[in-house]
């Protein structure tokens, strides 16, 4: 029976590999940026354009191209669309919203439309407010949205989704402790949903527990953790140093040469599996890679911004929520991937499932170099 749910869970991973291209990096999300003063109350809101393009529709001549015009057509109905998902609301009762200006912005994953709207609040300035967040929730169970709220000189961040979809957030001065829990939060669902650090996490994680006859008899399982604790350390040191530097803006790389190393490191780490590129030197590829990976990691955490109040507190929750996801990857992967390591099945996942993941990865880095589309949508 273990077995056999093994075999289901390495498929899926490896189904999970072949769909995900169209995402290259991470699924969709947006980014929400709320300031408050008093009862007045000015936000930002970053949409990615596929989104909305496949929700309302943009491309007007059905060429495959958004142009500005396009864009600039569908303003009226991008503001409609995204304000009938988004409320607003004090203890006094709703913040009518108005979108006072679209612009156009570039994430590492595409290009978003930026709504700049304005509200205020019934009362008294209020002490938290109620927001609902419905974008996409009826046509993208995966959709997430980053709320960076900001009052008083106070900053907090909170995450929506079709299971969370309203939450109340005081506006008073959130604990460290909170904020150190909702940066761990975050880091987790980073890791899980970056498609390209997971498959090459997995890339060097799928030959750990093939080992040698003789030592795999003295050591066994054992063994392979020890490979594998080798591997995830460094790993973690190297994109716990590149992730810190460019959070606090000592080192900054464009996003587009991160992109396209990530890619490339993806490539090499399943290409190892089939020709031995690194010669047993897993760990040290491992910290050089990872290294990119950090910088990778701070994109979003730029995105989300870090409270100046507690900027140590959430640097580090953040990357001990990364940790927390890998290791979360690797407790499931390594035992069952230690019962099935002398199957056909297996041998096939590691030369067949290497070259899938080579191919993907393939494919994202041409994408990230040349800046076209080949399959991502």
């Amino acid at each position: 029976m273990m077995v056999r749910a093994m075999k289901r869970f390495l498929l899926c991973l490896a189904l999970f590999a072949w769909l995900s291209p169209a995402q290259a990096h991470k699924p969709s999300d947006s980014y929400l940026s709320i300031d408050v003063r008093g009862q007045q109350i000015a936000g930002q809101w970053d949409i990615a354009l596929r989104d909305l393009d496949f929700a309302i529709g943009l491309d007007g001549n059905g060429d495959g191209e958004l142009t500005w015009d396009e864009i600039r057509a569908r303003h009226a109905a991008i503001a409609a669309y995204a304000l009938q998902r988004l409320q607003v609301a004090s203890g006094a009762g709703p913040c009518p919203l108005q979108v006072t200006q679209q612009l156009i912005d570039d994430h590492t994953d595409g290009a978003y439309n930026v709504l700049r709207f304005h509200g205020l609040c019934p009362g008294a300035a209020p002490s938290s407010l109620s927001i609902g967040y419905t974008l996409f929730a009826d046509l993208d169970p995966q959709h997430k949205g980053l709320l960076k709220l900001s009052s008083d000189g106070h900053m907090q961040t909170a995450i929506f989704d079709p299971d969370s979809p309203r939450q109340t957030l005081s506006l008073t001065a959130p604990s460290r402790l909170a904020q150190f829990g909702a940066y761990v939060k975050h880091g987790i669902w980073h890791i899980w949903i970056g498609y390209d650090h997971i498959l090459f996490l997995l890339s060097l994680l799928l030959p750990a527990v093939l080992l040698p006859a003789a030592r795999e008899r003295q050591q066994g399982l054992k063994a392979a953790f020890f490979d594998v604790l080798k591997v995830v350390t460094a790993f973690t040191l190297a994109h716990s140093i590149t992730l810190t530097l460019a959070s606090l803006s000592v080192i900054s790389l464009p996003s587009r040469w991160v992109e396209s190393a990530i890619a490339a490191s993806v490539v090499l780490a399943a290409l190892n599996n089939l020709f031995p590129l690194f010669r047993g030197r897993r760990p040290v590829a491992a910290f050089v890679f990872g290294l990119i990976h950090g910088f990778g990691f701070a994109s979003v955490l730029l995105d989300l911004g870090l409270p100046q109040s507690s900027l140590v507190a959430s640097l580090f929750g953040f990357n001990v929520g990364v940790e927390i996801g890998q290791l979360a990857i690797v407790a499931v992967f390594l035992p069952l991937a230690w019962l099935l390591r002398k199957t056909w099945f297996y041998r096939q996942l590691m030369t067949v499932g290497s070259l899938l993941i080579a191919i993907i990865a393939a494919i994202w880095l041409l994408e990230r170099v040349a800046d076209i589309k080949l399959i991502s949508g």
